[in-house]
């Protein structure tokens, strides 16, 4: 052993319960846990670059019991049994540590601690340090000037002076200090209200327990009492709290030297845990054999090969597909090259916008666009790609409408897995694949100098645009099965996110007329009101300040003026979030000022000024993006603009939306579901209270203050509506008596009791509740009336708050998913309706529950009346569905009914 390399002992058992709760519930994409492993093999990780160690293990108890039960019945009898999302992690970690090369002990009949205490002790014997690296107290009784105690998770060391200060003791105290205080968790008895600070006053006075025992008289007070009784089980403690230092072990701390990583295993772990940081890492370091999977990958340069090609897409009943293009803006990008992919291992890259100096000769845009037209416009030949809405927008810009459009594995990786942060190709195929792909970065560059694709050598490109085809060719061999055995989540992809893409990709290629002129006075107006508040804001505060510097803003808020502070950041600072100036609004004209100041500015930043710079320049509208997989419930977003976040209940964001016009000759319609998550509700639970009010066509707000407060209709004034909005609203989100509290400013208990009162009237909706947390529990997700599924990895977190939060989600998600089904069904009959009856008419926004249309004005009546008949019927509840349609020059008047 190196003189400078100390022998790493790891407390397995620390570790592990550590990384459990120290980390989110992380799951793979089979929902089977994976935070503990993770937690604990990035702490072994940075362990070892820290140290570099060339000897070390990690311990772990044995199954079984040990010498301690045997001398104390009870030892341990009060610890909880170990979680079973815990319980499943451990094999994969024992796995993942041996295929490290990292030595894995365990003895029975003893604990972690006595093999450690022995390990320790020979190395000191020799001369050689070790690190212990723990968060348990008990090990503290080892350090010496040889062992140290380490705590990676708190960056802390201790050597013996650290123990002194740690525990006012010096180590060699430590199993005195311990008997006295004894262990809770463990179960093993100390001396009755003697803690840390009296056990070591107490030994500071006498010296040793022996002396504190022989002095038992002396100490007064019922303390001393405590001790006095104590005094005949204290042996007992001193041997339970004792490590052993002479374990019987098959090895010696010589052996334990780190091998060679198994790096195939370790591959095969991670892949199945999901660590694709990790995972790429070790592929990165495999990279020289990565060859072998591109010698298949043609590049089609010449007539005769491309005919070639040509036949054999004619003769697939499926294909993978990638367009390459110079942008990632459908709107402005080129077209430079086409792969396709029919077999695994095997695809084609078909050059033709490559015009860097130098490039070879290559097939004209022009003849390979022409010639694949009529195969890409085949529906008889399936269509395969990764995010296919981008490609039928770029191809539909050079002319052609793609058809069969079949899979789409970006959709197929999020029917599988909604809550997942990534649904990239190069996520996926280190996900699932086990493949680190060319990056676009890997070939341009990046920054300022990075290349656009026209600009890359066609070899590189060609490799590159290959593996895409053929990485979503093999991604959809791998993804497609398990969806197509869960009938629920077949269902959601064939029938309702596949036939989405090419509505969307319709809406986003027509876009919407925006009135610059009217932005732009807004803008100023905005602006102008700005600095009033800005000055407002100055003459409350008693000086100028940055209200866009939360430093600033806390200085001013709780320093200068003394307003309360109600929330802390991570760092210990005053909170200046919106939340919490939203409370002190309640009581503080400034933090009023500040709210709206902030709502302005970010109009002004998001709106007034960014839809002005986005008005494209040859369509003179706006062209969003919608994302399908944005959200974990099935909800669309929006970006590039973000339509879903204009505000509707203040003039200033009803304003924008005036912007939002119809051109000459039509007008602009608006339609949206009315209440449609409450209706759900009570479709799904059932309720009779919310079901009669549905079918009655009652005010359901009224009718809830009026069951709630059990006063008849007409009796129920403007408060009790909007206390029973707030419940309505509330629980279908999971809210609870704090929450409603906070949002009436009421006291606690009157919110309880409206609660209370409502289930009380409302047994159905309680027992929908009550219901879909115990499945949650059960299985691990909730579903949507079509089976849209939403995992919820912290449905049985040990963390109360983590666990809470997921039942509030599990109770919400149904019905935010259910609806977002909904719209989206109706969103596709709409579509198909309008180019049955060819109407002159478009789909051109969706808004969380609303449509907005843009129709020729003579076809206004035919248009609401279609509109209203297939968002009404396009499903059958047990209540209607309500749908509230309008019509005007634009958005605003549109959506004004």
């Amino acid at each position: 052993m190196a003189d400078n390399k100390p022998l790493i002992l790891v407390d397995g058992s620390s570790y592990l319960y550590r990384a459990f709760h120290a980390l989110p519930a992380l799951t793979n994409s089979k929902g089977f846990p994976t935070g503990a492993v993770y937690g604990m093999i990035n702490m072994l990780k940075r362990l070892i670059a820290d140290y570099q160690p060339e000897n070390m293990a990690v311990v772990f108890d044995a199954k079984g019991k040990t010498f301690r039960d045997e001398i104390y019945k009870e030892y341990k009898a009060t610890r909880q049994e170990m979680p079973g999302e815990l319980v499943v992690q451990i094999e994969p970690i024992h796995r993942i540590i041996t295929a490290m090369g990292i030595p894995l002990i365990m003895v029975e009949g003893v604990e972690a601690d006595d093999v450690i205490g022995t390990l320790a002790a020979q190395a000191a014997q020799a001369g050689v340090p070790t690190l212990i690296s723990t968060g348990d107290k008990d090990l503290a009784q080892l350090v010496n000037d040889h062992i140290t105690l380490i705590n990676t998770m708190t960056n802390t060391t201790l050597d013996p002076k650290g123990v002194q200060e740690k525990f006012g003791v010096p180590p060699e105290r430590i199993i005195d200090y311990l008997t006295l205080v004894g262990d809770t968790s463990d179960n093993i008895p100390g001396v009755p209200q003697v803690g840390p600070k009296t056990a070591a006053k107490w030994l500071q006075i006498y010296g040793s327990l022996a002396n504190i025992v022989a002095n038992a008289e002396k100490i007064s007070g019922k303390v001393g009492d405590n001790l006095r009784q104590s005094l005949s089980q204290l042996p007992l403690t001193q041997s339970l709290v004792t490590i052993k230092m002479d374990v019987d072990l098959p090895l010696s701390f010589a052996d334990l030297k780190i091998k060679p990583a198994d790096k195939s295993v370790l591959i095969d772990c991670y892949k199945e845990m999901e660590f694709k940081n990790w995972l790429s890492e070790l592929l990165e370091e495999r990279k020289e054999n990565n060859t072998d999977k591109y010698k298949n990958y043609r590049i089609i340069t010449d007539e005769n090969a491309f005919n070639d090609l040509l036949k054999q897409i004619d003769q697939a009943h499926e294909i993978a597909f990638d367009t390459e293009t110079t942008s990632l803006d459908y709107m402005n990008a080129q077209l430079v090259g086409l792969s396709i992919a029919f077999a695994p291992g095997t695809a084609f890259y078909v050059p033709f916008g490559h015009d860097y100096p130098g490039a070879p000769r290559q097939l004209t845009k022009e003849q390979v666009l022409g010639q694949l037209k009529p195969l890409l416009e085949n529906p008889r030949i399936k269509k395969i790609g990764q995010n296919l809405k981008y490609d039928i927008e770029v191809l539909a810009n050079a002319g052609i409408q793609l058809q069969g459009a079949a899979y789409d594995t970006m959709i197929e990786s999020y029917v599988l897995d909604s809550a997942s942060n990534s649904h990239s190709m190069d996520m996926l195929a280190l996900k699932y694949l086990g493949w680190r792909t060319i990056t676009f970065e890997d070939i341009a560059g990046k920054g300022s100098k990075q290349l656009c694709f026209n600009q890359i050598d066609v070899q590189q490109a060609g490799i590159y645009a290959a593996e895409d085809a053929d990485v979503t060719l093999q991604l959809h061999h791998k993804l497609w099965p398990r969806i197509a055995q869960e009938p629920g989540l077949k269902h959601i992809f064939t029938d309702i996110e596949m036939p989405l893409i090419p509505v969307l990709a319709a809406m986003e290629c027509h876009g919407v007329l925006i009135d610059p002129q009217k932005l732009e006075k807004q803008g100023k107006e905005l602006k102008a009101r700005l600095a009033e508040l800005e000055e407002e804001a100055f003459i409350l505060a008693g000086q100028p300040f940055n209200l866009n510097s939360p430093k600033q803003l806390q200085e001013i808020l709780f320093e200068r003026l003394k307003l309360p502070i109600l929330q802390k950041t991570p760092t210990g600072q005053a909170s200046t979030a919106d939340g919490v100036l939203q409370e002190l609004a309640l009581d503080f004209t400034i933090a009023r000022t500040i709210i709206e100041y902030r709502s302005l500015s970010k109009l002004i930043s998001t709106y007034t000024s960014r839809l002005i710079e986005q008005i494209h320049p040859k369509t003179h509208r706006i062209h969003t993006s919608y994302n399908q997989t944005g959200t974990a419930t099935g909800r669309l977003s929006s970006s590039e603009p973000n339509l879903q976040n204009i505000p509707i209940r203040t003039s200033e964001g009803r304003r924008i939306r005036q912007a939002f016009i119809a051109p000459e000759g039509y007008q602009l319609i608006s339609a949206d579901y009315s209440q449609i998550e409450l209706r759900l509700m009570a479709h799904i639970s059932e309720d009779a209270g919310l079901l009669h009010a549905f079918s009655q066509n009652l005010d359901i707000h009224q009718a809830t203050a009026a069951e709630v407060w059990g006063v008849p209709l007409d009796q129920v004034t403007q408060e009790m509506r909007r206390n029973a909005k707030a419940i309505n609203f509330g629980l279908i989100y999971g809210m609870s008596a704090f929450g409603l509290t906070r949002q009436l400013g009421i006291d606690r208990k009157a919110a309880q009791d409206y609660i209370d009162r409502y289930f009380a009237r409302y047994p159905g909706v309680r027992a929908y509740m009550d219901n879909t947390r115990k499945l949650a529990k059960e299985k691990g997700y909730v579903q949507t009336l079509w089976g849209r599924r939403l995992y919820l990895p912290d449905i049985n977190a040990s963390q109360i708050p983590r666990q809470k939060a997921a039942e509030r989600t599990a109770i919400n998600a149904p019905l935010q998913g259910s609806a977002a089904d909904i719209i989206k069904l109706a969103m596709i009959r709409i579509d198909r309706w309008l180019q049955q009856e060819n109407i002159d008419a478009r789909m051109i926004m969706q808004v969380h529950d609303e449509l907005v249309f843009e129709a020729a004005t003579d076809s206004l009546p035919q248009m609401m009346e279609g509109i209203r008949h297939h968002m009404s019927e396009v499903v059958q509840l047990r209540v209607p569905l309500l749908v509230s349609i309008g019509t005007g020059d634009n958005w605003d008047a549109a959506s004004a009914h």
